[in-house]
């Protein structure tokens, strides 16, 4: 099983408008799975506490940030995120010549929450992810059945200077610092001879297993995976798509324009079947770090059908209770082994409205136009709100404690008015 899935970019400076970095991704994966949205503050811990991740316990730092996250609920870890330094982290399955099939550990998903909560810029969040790999591995179901679904990880990551893509096979990886322009990352690996971090047994561990020479430029999209360069840049493949977007908008790339990336559906962006979009971001984060980085995020399938919905890191930030969905505790069929028995309702009180709105949209053509149209114009006038803002920062930062729970309580009356 080797859908191809998710899609993460990122612009800076000359390609993205107004000195501000530009994060989207779209998390693609089963149909049916419940992506949710949450915040956690930042907070204290003793010397020999522990954190519960998906599937392993490990050793929890004394303390960590405050991250929002767009989460499968099933799972501890998350499809993407934000922290209050404004690093933005996106997560890629990848496949290669080292097998994924190893024993529960971090799942990728983990470990992009874990780089949130635990590094403050984008180039210690790889270092981060890296010394974690190290010390636990990676390994175990990637999605909330019995079928043995599993993968290794890329990350894209930003901060409010720079962006990093961190690729790894197993405990082996090579990281990449952007420092301008765009970069989008899909699911193959796309590091080739630029290599600014690396493990340090990388190369020697590719040379013993025979799949490098010792003597050749090394190239580690060769080395480690099963497709070539010229296969990773075919046409025709989401990367080409997004990569193609991204250079069309190159130096006028802006919030909006990454939503239209994210909403595209002819180049498979926007995916749809089996494996669908089930939860969108977009982050706007500008270089001056006396302003505040702007995360948007959908909390629902679909992001042509969904309502873009902002959030910022402020002192008072409430929880996020529309979109977090039921908790079941010790008796979650994830935490019983065998795993996965059964499958209990994950959705949040906005994923139900939103799943009838999407039957009445599907239904009825003239009906489901207006009520699209309604939905987009929410977000625009909330868009340009948060304009204000990013041009001249946030005078009462009380103001904006339900910022993301208002706007989403302004959907749901679009969808009781429907």
């Amino acid at each position: 099983m080797f859908p191809s899935s998710c899609d993460t970019f990122v612009a800076l400076p000359p390609s993205s408008e107004g000195q501000r970095i530009i994060f989207g991704k779209n998390s693609d994966r089963p149909c049916d799975e419940v992506q949710e949205v949450v915040y956690f503050p930042a907070r204290e811990y003793g010397p020999e506490e522990k954190v519960e991740c998906t599937y392993i316990q490990i050793e929890q730092v004394a303390h960590t940030y405050a991250v929002v996250l767009s989460k499968p609920a099933w799972l501890w870890g998350a499809e993407m995120g934000a922290n209050e330094h404004q690093v933005c982290i996106g997560n890629e399955a990848v496949w290669g010549r080292e097998s994924a099939d190893g024993e529960e550990a971090l799942l990728g998903m983990d470990l992009v929450r874990l780089g949130l909560e635990r590094a403050d810029t984008a180039e210690k969040a790889v270092d981060v992810i890296a010394a974690l790999l190290e010390k636990y591995g990676q390994g175990g179901p990637c999605i909330e059945d019995q079928c043995g679904f599993t993968y290794h990880n890329s990350f894209l990551i930003s901060d409010r200077k720079e962006a990093w893509v961190l690729e790894t096979s197993g405990k082996y990886w090579a990281a990449e610092r952007i420092e301008g322009g765009y970069r989008n990352i899909s699911n193959q690996y796309g590091i080739t001879t630029k290599i600014d971090k690396e493990h340090p047994g990388m190369r020697e561990y590719a040379q013993s297993k025979g799949w490098w020479d010792g003597k050749s430029e090394f190239n580690f999209a060769t080395v480690y995976s099963f497709l070539t360069t010229a296969r990773i840049e075919s046409a025709g493949s989401r990367y080409c798509e997004g990569k193609s977007l991204l250079e069309k908008r190159n130096g006028h790339i802006t919030a909006e324009a990454m939503m239209d990336i994210l909403r595209d559906k002819d180049s498979g962006i926007n995916m749809e079947g089996m494996f669908m979009t089930t939860g969108s971001m977009v982050s706007v984060v500008p270089t001056n770090p006396t302003l505040p980085g702007i995360h948007y995020f959908t909390a629902t399938p679909d992001p042509e059908r969904s309502v873009f919905k902002p959030f910022m890191f402020v002192k008072n930030a409430l929880q996020l209770k529309e979109t977090s969905s039921p908790s079941f505790g010790p008796d979650d069929p994830v935490k019983k082994k065998p795993r996965f028995q059964t499958k209990p309702d994950r959705k949040h009180p906005l994923f139900v409205k939103h799943e009838l709105i999407t039957a009445i949209i599907e239904s009825y053509k003239d009906r489901g136009q207006k009520i699209t149209e309604n939905l987009r114009h929410l977000e625009k006038e909330k868009m340009k709100d948060m304009e204000n803002i990013l041009a001249v920062g946030m005078e009462n930062p009380d103001d904006w404690v339900k910022l993301f729970s208002d706007c989403v309580q302004k959907e749901l009356d679009v969808y009781s008015k429907s």
